[in-house]
């Protein structure tokens, strides 16, 4: 869709036909069934990736915006608090869905208001606590919404002072995550008291492989594709690294990662 017009248009004539379409931004932080997917799916991208300045220091998003280019506008605008999202290769529609995080930075920090399609396809508002943000969740995660814009509150700054921050941020990214192979991103949530990277580590998984799928040797967080991996051989790593590590610290990760089947 390439309008908050045609996607409501769209939505409704889905919903006469009984249809629930599957709602996606750029994927990052899918891993999708090899098998046939009979599903109707609308893609979030370009067309409703509109950035506008609102205010002195606001921006006013479609939810196809990705993370890196929001990131780049504000940075352009002297305005910081987009930071952490630079690296980030989502959209803002998903990236506001799972309050989308990194280097202590996340998505409900600069929120302000969002605008969906709520279940019954009539178009809402939500500002500020409605949110509902927590770790990795929002009042959007268990909900049939269709998120297409967002206004965003961000703050004064030194545009070569947000340009090194975002390059110090890259480095540290480039240094620590398995950027040099596919993968859908942090594989599983951060427990509480602990990390999942920390956790996988310390149970000895570290380059544990099925198929071409392997727990990352650099950061235990990843899984990546070394080539050819299938969603099975995916699925399985991720289900022999939950049970060994429930054996061995009595935690039970959850992915952070969507699985469509």
């Amino acid at each position: 869709p390439g309008s908050q017009e045609e996607t409501e248009e769209l939505c409704r004539l889905l919903r006469n036909m009984g249809i629930r379409p599957f709602i996606m931004g750029n994927g990052t932080n899918l891993l999708v069934t090899d098998g046939p997917l009979r599903r109707i799916v609308i893609k979030m991208g370009e067309k409703m990736g509109g950035i506008n300045p609102r205010g002195e220091t606001g921006l006013a998003a479609g939810c196809g915006a990705t993370l890196a280019r929001l990131a780049t506008v504000a940075q352009g605008m002297g305005l910081s608090g987009l930071e952490f999202a630079h690296g980030i290769p989502g959209t803002l529609g998903g990236a506001v869905v799972m309050n989308a995080g990194a280097y202590g930075g996340e998505m409900c920090n600069v929120v302000k208001t969002t605008t969906f399609l709520d279940e019954y396809l009539r178009v809402s508002r939500f500002a500020g606590q409605e949110h509902v943000f927590s770790y990795r969740h929002s009042a959007f995660s268990d909900r049939n919404c269709v998120i297409l814009s967002c206004d965003l509150e961000l703050k004064r700054g030194d545009p070569r002072e947000i340009r090194k921050c975002m390059r110090d941020l890259a480095e540290r990214r480039r240094g620590s995550q398995p950027l040099d192979m596919p993968s859908a991103g942090s594989t599983f949530k951060r427990p509480e008291r602990s990390y999942a990277a920390a956790l996988i580590d310390q149970a000895g998984l570290k380059g544990y492989t099925v198929g071409g799928a392997q727990v990352s040797e650099k950061h235990a967080g990843f899984v990546v594709n070394r080539g050819g991996a299938s969603f099975e051989d995916v699925i399985r790593v991720m289900e022999h690294v939950r049970e060994t590590v429930y054996k061995t610290a009595g935690i039970m990760l959850e992915p952070e990662i969507r699985i469509i089947t």
